[in-house]
């Protein structure tokens, strides 16, 4: 099964590792970060911070932009619109399965 970009799958997938989904958030919470910056506080090698970042760019995740030698990213938070979608879709269908719970449970009290 090929994931498409941006699906929810692939962005599952991508933030499912504690590395990477700590690289987007501090990348959401601080803006703008080198491969330096990001490798000095994530406890993994730069060979290692910068394979997530790919792994984060091809989900849409993050973006980035070079400047001279260096390269800085940034995240996207809007390429989270189709989890947000889909928590949505769920947490409407679990709202509704509760309510079908209760209505039994109360019929069963009378």
């Amino acid at each position: 099964m090929r994931l498409m970009p941006y699906s929810p799958d692939l962005l599952f997938k991508t933030l499912a590792d504690p590395t990477r989904r700590a690289i987007f958030e501090r990348l959401c919470r601080d803006g703008e970060q080198t491969v330096g910056a990001l490798t000095s506080r994530a406890g993994v090698s730069q060979p290692a911070v910068s394979k997530h970042l790919g792994v984060l760019k091809q989900a849409g995740l993050v973006c980035d932009r070079h400047e001279g030698r260096q390269t800085h990213y940034s995240a996207q938070p809007s390429a989270l619109s189709p989890l947000i979608d889909w928590t949505s879709r769920m947490g409407g269908f679990w709202e509704s399965r509760f309510d079908d719970l209760e209505d039994l449970l109360k019929r069963m009290d009378q």
